[in-house]
């Protein structure tokens, strides 16, 4: 009974330690192809779930945690000739400094993609107010006004300015961007607008950009936009 309750308390002790987006626990498997290796992790709980992350020096038995975790179903790896009923892509973790990742045929972008929640499904959480200024010229929109104005600016250019809460390089062939500047609620995700961006950035960097505004987009897999940017470049 106390070796129960220690493999419990150990496990829970783990699953406090990664956050919502974190895929932690033991490798159990593990492949390379196409620039990423592929791992099934085994967690504190006994569950095995496929992550992939960009190509790493992981094998059978190591301890991995993989964060910023986006799940895809029905995932079809070319390169493998593989299909993954569930797996994650994210950014694999050595507790210092996460390597970038993502496969550029991923998907799983649910709740993130529909405005004010992370790809993962979580709403980012930053500390302290945000407050950026609005940018200059007839195109420019807060990222209230953009959802405000969704209908009339479908499949029109816009320029907004905003601080990057969230961001997921290199899937489907695209940047990823949540983007945020003071304007709309949190309530209903108008504070939050997904910038599917051609250019690099990096959390916390206030970044403006010029893009499409896209309604209701399917991209495939679970990437289903109510409203968001895309084709997006930065302003200089």
């Amino acid at each position: 009974m106390k070796l129960l309750l220690t493999l419990a308390a150990t496990a829970l002790i783990l699953s406090l330690k990664a956050s919502a987006g974190d895929l932690t626990g033991t490798v159990v498997e593990s492949m390379d192809s196409g620039g990423y290796t592929y791992l099934l992790i085994k967690t504190p709980a006994g569950e095995k779930k496929w992550a992939a992350v960009t190509k790493a020096a992981v094998k059978k038995g190591d301890k991995a945690t993989v964060t910023n975790s986006m799940d895809m179903k029905n995932f079809e790896s070319p390169t493998l000739k593989r299909k993954f009923d569930v797996i994650a892509f994210g950014m694999l973790s050595d507790g210092k400094a996460p390597a970038p990742a993502a496969d550029p045929h991923a998907g799983g972008m649910t709740g993130g993609a529909m405005g004010g929640a992370a790809p993962h499904g979580a709403r980012t959480e930053v500390k302290g107010p945000i407050k950026v200024t609005k940018a200059a010229g007839p195109d420019a929109r807060t990222i209230a006004e953009v959802y405000a104005q969704k209908k009339e600016l479908k499949g029109k250019a816009v320029v907004v300015s905003g601080k990057v809460v969230k961001y997921n390089a290199g899937i489907l062939d695209r940047n990823w961007a949540h983007l945020r500047d003071g304007s709309g609620n949190a309530k209903d995700g108008s504070d939050d607008i997904t910038v599917l961006l051609k250019d690099e950035s990096a959390v916390d960097q206030v970044i403006t950009v010029r893009g499409k505004v896209m309604l209701d987009k399917d991209l495939g897999g679970m990437y289903k936009f109510p409203v968001a940017i895309e084709d997006a470049v930065l302003v200089k």
